[in-house]
């Protein structure tokens, strides 16, 4: 991939700069489907990767600490001198408002870790911030159906996939900062070679090898790029809705019996989303 805004939902965007990796089958036997995000994971093998901080909000409320008993809401993540500022509130019988300023850093397992440098709740420093808030750990990590989350003394602990919902993510954190309004996270090793796409121009998803299935179509030695209609800003795709993307735009054989398929950004259709897929 190459300079696409890659929607979780509508509302929420990760920035992939550049990515290199594969689509792994989840199932044994079949081959990764377009349509269904359970049915192959993203095994990243090098990537830019850039959220910004309004993004990264929704995936903590709505994927990460969304389930029942969580004791953090309405978490809203801004960044401060280099630094992520995060705010929110806790459930402690009556709702806590707190404040926490985080380094990223990495993991020398390739996970992102949040290191608390300084924290408020109720206007004051608690001596121990996990402790004064009263959390069993435990239950501040028990997030169903999301791994990769842990709390390690008062830092978070985040892996590849403990920030986004299907398909799951895999890769290894090389390199963070904090740019503004943005967490951007690099991933290595970067030991494939890159692709080679019939239309390297413009931004661009491509697949290449294997076999894909989407929609009504299955794809043997899969040699497919989906291309943005308009270069000058990067390629808004929506997943979920991809089909009215697909309508809205236009395709091409190219000599090599792949395809090229040119669509329009995701924020520029016009027409309304179809009911079904």
């Amino acid at each position: 991939m190459r300079n696409v805004e890659l929607h979780i939902d509508p509302t929420t965007v990760v920035g992939v700069r550049r990515l290199r990796g594969e689509l792994v089958s989840t199932r044994a036997g079949q081959p990764p489907v377009f349509d269904d995000k359970t049915s192959f994971r993203v095994r990243i093998d090098s990537a830019e990767i850039a959220i910004r901080t309004d993004s990264l909000s929704n995936l903590l409320n709505r994927y990460t600490f969304a389930y029942d008993g969580s004791p953090v809401t309405r978490l809203t993540v801004a960044t401060e001198a280099g630094r992520l500022r995060i705010t929110g509130r806790l459930r402690k019988g009556i709702s806590v408002p707190f404040t926490v300023v985080a380094e990223p850093t990495v993991d020398p397992d390739g996970a992102l870790r949040l290191k608390t440098v300084s924290a408020r709740a109720l206007g004051f420093v608690p001596r121990g911030f996990l402790s004064f808030l009263g959390i069993e750990l435990d239950d501040l990590v028990h997030v169903k159906n999301r791994p990769g989350v842990r709390v390690d003394g008062n830092d978070f602990v985040l892996g590849a996939a403990g920030l986004v919902p299907p398909p799951r993510i895999e890769g290894r954190l090389t390199t963070v900062r904090v740019e503004q309004n943005r967490l951007v996270q690099f991933f290595g090793p970067g030991r494939s070679a890159p692709l080679k796409p019939p239309d390297p121009s413009s931004n661009y998803m491509y697949y290449r090898g294997g076999i894909l299935r989407f929609g009504k179509l299955t794809m043997t030695d899969t040699d497919m790029e989906l291309i943005d209609q308009n270069s000058e800003d990067p390629f808004d795709f929506f997943q979920d809705k991809y089909a009215d993307q697909l309508v809205a735009g236009y395709s091409k054989n190219t000599e090599a019996m792949g395809l090229k398929v040119f669509m329009p950004d995701y924020h520029r259709l016009r027409r309304a989303p179809s009911s079904s897929r």
